[in-house]
């Protein structure tokens, strides 16, 4: 077995990536304060061809070195836009026929194992602060919240890791279990 080569990898440019077909998901950071988190979630959504990424509150925008470091130029080819307000950014996501989860742990969630996707919806996934979560009130605008499932003695995982993990399952459900 040989390791492939960066040439080998047949990647798409930022211009086919841009007129690509995207997985009918919005990724919503909710106060995200975490550079390095920031940039994971774009480099994990230019890898699953996700629609876009709002920011927002204090969630840092593009461009930006520490951010770029982690995103790798994922920012230049994943869409993206600012809120103020999260609020905002679901007001815009319902308008536009979007089914929106917050992922948190929260009463009657969804575990993700137990989430099931419809080819005919659009996502938004919220993913929250670093230690507070999802605010309360965007939790309650949701239509419901997925859950991670979770074995051990800590109560959370990284926001990247948690986003990578989501994003997963459901590209997962969405484009090959159809």
């Amino acid at each position: 077995m040989r390791k492939l080569k960066n040439s080998e990898l047949d990647r798409k440019s930022i211009d086919e990536f841009k007129a690509s077909d995207k997985t009918p998901i919005i990724i919503v950071l909710d106060n995200v304060r975490s550079l390095n988190n920031i940039g994971s979630v774009f480099r994990t959504s230019d890898a699953l061809l996700i629609e876009a990424v709002y920011l927002c509150g204090i969630t840092a925008t593009p461009p930006h070195r520490e951010l770029h470091k982690t995103a790798l130029g994922a920012e230049d080819s994943v869409q993206w836009e600012y809120f103020k307000n999260t609020e905002d950014a679901v007001a815009k996501l319902k308008e536009n026929g979007f089914d929106i989860y917050s992922v948190e742990q929260a009463e009657n969630s969804v575990s993700l194992e137990n989430f099931e996707t419809n080819p005919s919806k659009k996502y938004a996934l919220i993913f929250g602060n670093e230690v507070k979560g999802v605010q309360q009130k965007i939790v309650d605008a949701s239509d419901g919240c997925i859950e991670i499932p979770q074995f051990g003695t800590k109560h959370s995982f990284n926001i990247s890791v948690s986003c990578g993990i989501v994003l997963w399952d459901l590209f997962s459900k969405m484009n090959y279990q159809k």
